[in-house]
């Protein structure tokens, strides 16, 4: 079953655990040099970002890529990426699940609801959102179904439009759900330092 090799990996994992603000970090370091970092709200144990990183060719650690939550900051990025900068107005595309759902978020789409389309493309794993004055296009995965290797459901896809931000809603599939509620009982017996003092403790 395909399920248990992906909530396998992240047992396998070396993690490492911080309650800080309100949340609670958890860094992953994965057998083959991949990082992993979420955070979780204390409170409601809801997923508020997740990012990645991979080794570069040089063997050093290669920037870090926000697969859930706010995108980075410029204000972070080198200096000389200052000097091409996108615009303020240009659409924002950004992930921010709930605890039943994968969600997304586009900032700065000023066009009523009835000018998008959003559809499922099984084939290439994919959900491509369109627009009828052809001003905006999108393609994106959901990387959770692939590495639980679960198939794309049009009927799980809906959205809405509301403040120039179109919010596309996926309700996740309930062999996604019931392994995050595994993960989340394993997670909370990693013992946590309480600041960033404190010496991460490894499971």
């Amino acid at each position: 079953m395909a399920v248990p090799s992906w909530l396998e990996r992240l047992r396998a994992a070396s993690k490492t655990a911080l309650v800080q603000d309100g949340k609670r970090k958890i860094h992953y370091l994965f057998e083959d040099g991949k990082e992993m970092a979420e955070e979780y709200d204390v409170k409601t144990g809801q997923l508020v970002s997740r990012k990645w990183r991979e080794k570069n060719t040089l063997g050093g650690s290669g920037k870090w890529q926000v697969e859930v939550g706010e995108p980075t900051s410029p204000l972070l990025a080198p200096l000389e990426s200052e000097l091409i900068k996108e615009s303020s107005s240009n659409p924002v595309f950004m992930r921010k699940d709930t605890l039943s759902s994968f969600q997304w978020r586009i900032r700065n789409l000023p066009y009523p609801k009835e000018f998008y389309s959003i559809s499922v493309e099984k084939e290439q794993r994919c959900c491509v959102i369109r627009t009828t004055n052809k001003k905006y296009y999108k393609k994106f995965s959901i990387p959770d179904l692939d590495r639980y290797q679960l198939p794309l459901d049009a009927a799980a896809l809906s959205f809405t439009h509301a403040n120039n931000t179109l919010i596309i809603t996926y309700q996740k599939p309930k062999e996604i759900l019931a392994a995050e509620n595994q993960l989340q009982k394993e997670l909370k017996k990693i013992k946590a330092a309480n600041n960033g003092d404190g010496d991460c403790k490894t499971q």
